[in-house]
C-alpha cells in the first residue's frame, strides 16, 4: 500500500482581516471629548468606537493651555487649571466675542450618568449601545468565535478604563469654601476668546480650580497598560474571524464613531462634580478688546483685574473701588 502523502497549502491572505484593527486603533477623540464634557457612564463599556483607548486622554484635550481668570468682584487675577473646564470653553468659544455663562448645581455630586437639556441629544449615545448588543448577538448567532472574541476584548478594554477614570476622577481641592456668596469670573482664552461665568463662588471653584482627573496611581497605571496592549493584540485576533465577523466589526465600529460624534456635537454644556456649566445667550463680538475691557469696568465698579490682565494700560490702579465679593483660591 502506497501512502501519497498531500501537502497542506497555507490558507490565502485575507486583507480584510486588518480592518477591525486598523479601525479600532484609529486615533479619533470622539470618545475622549465626551469624556471630558460628560464624564463616565455604566454604559460606556458598550460604545465600541474607533480611538476607545484614547480614553485616558481626555485630560489633554485643552493643549495644555491655562487660560487667565479674573474674578470681577474682587479683582484678584489667576488661572483656570481645570483642563475639561478649559476644553469646554474652547469649544463654545468664538474669537473676537464674548460669552456668557452660568453654573448651576445639580442633584449629584459625580459626573455619573449626566442629565441632559435635550433627550435627542442622548439618541445617538443610546443607539450607539443598542448597536454593539446587535454586533455581540450576531457573531455569536454565526458562530465566528474569534470576532465574539475581538468584540468582547473591546469591551473588557472600554471596562477598564471606565474604572480607572472613576478612580481618578473623585472630587479634589477646591479651596476655602464660601457658601451662600456669589461670584464672577472673566476668563481670557486664546485666540481672543473671552468668557463670563457667574454663579456662586464654591460652584465657580469646583469647575476652575485643581483638576477633575487626579494623577494615576500605580496600580491605576498598571491596568492602564494592560488594556492598552489588549487593543493592539486584538489585530492579531482579528486576523482569524471570519469575513462576516469582519464585516460585523467594522460596521459597528464605523456606525458607533459616527453616532458618537454626532451626539457630541448636540452637548452644551459642561457636568462636572454636581454642577453644571452652560452659555446663557449668543456670544456678542466687540469691535476690540478696549472696548469689553470699558464695559465690565463699568460693570465691575473696578479696572485693577484688567490691569492685571493687560486689558488697559494705566499708570495706577483705581483705589476706589465698589465693595464687592472676595474670592479666596
Amino acid at each position: 500500500m502506497v501512502v501519497t502523502a498531500q501537502a497542506t497549502s497555507p490558507s490565502p491572505f485575507n486583507p480584510l482581516s486588518f480592518l477591525p484593527g486598523l479601525f479600532a486603533l484609529t486615533p479619533l477623540t470622539t470618545i475622549a471629548q465626551r469624556t471630558a464634557l460628560l464624564g463616565t457612564s455604566p454604559l460606556d463599556p458598550l460604545i465600541l468606537a474607533p480611538g476607545l483607548h484614547l480614553q485616558p486622554t481626555a485630560n489633554d484635550l485643552h493643549k495644555g493651555e491655562y487660560p487667565a481668570c479674573a474674578a470681577l468682584t474682587s479683582g484678584y487675577v489667576f488661572r483656570v487649571e481645570n483642563p475639561a473646564t478649559v476644553y469646554f470653553l474652547q469649544r463654545i468659544g468664538r474669537t473676537g466675542c464674548l460669552t456668557n455663562l452660568k453654573v448651576s448645581t445639580q442633584a449629584s455630586p459625580l459626573r455619573f450618568l449626566p442629565t441632559r437639556n435635550k433627550s435627542l441629544a442622548s439618541l445617538g449615545y443610546y443607539a450607539a449601545v443598542s448597536c454593539s448588543v446587535f454586533a455581540v448577538r450576531r457573531v455569536y448567532a454565526i458562530r465566528d468565535t474569534w470576532a465574539l472574541f475581538f468584540i468582547l476584548n473591546l469591551i473588557l478594554i472600554r471596562l477598564i478604563n471606565f474604572f480607572v477614570l472613576r478612580r481618578r476622577s473623585q472630587p479634589g481641592w477646591f479651596g476655602a469654601p464660601e457658601p451662600g456668596i456669589k461670584g464672577d469670573l472673566f476668563i481670557l482664552l486664546s485666540q481672543d476668546r473671552w468668557m463670563r461665568i457667574r454663579g456662586l463662588v464654591d460652584d465657580l471653584k469646583a469647575l476652575t480650580s485643581g483638576t477633575w482627573l487626579s494623577e494615576p496611581t500605580t496600580l491605576d497605571t498598571f491596568f492602564s497598560a494592560v488594556a492598552e496592549l489588549l487593543i493592539y493584540a486584538n489585530v492579531a485576533v482579528a486576523g482569524h474571524a471570519t469575513d462576516a465577523g469582519v464585516y460585523i466589526i467594522v460596521f459597528v465600529l464605523l456606525v458607533n464613531g459616527g453616532l458618537l460624534a454626532l451626539d457630541n456635537l448636540g452637548i452644551r454644556s459642561l457636568n462636572m462634580y454636581g454642577r453644571t456649566l452652560e452659555a446663557v445667550d449668543e456670544p456678542r463680538r466687540y469691535s476690540r478688546r478696549r472696548d469689553l475691557a470699558e464695559q465690565l469696568i463699568k460693570e465691575s465698579g473696578r479696572d485693577d483685574w484688567a490691569v492685571a490682565m493687560g486689558l488697559i494700560v494705566k499708570d495706577r490702579a483705581s483705589t476706589e473701588k465698589n465693595q464687592g465679593v472676595r474670592v479666596t483660591m
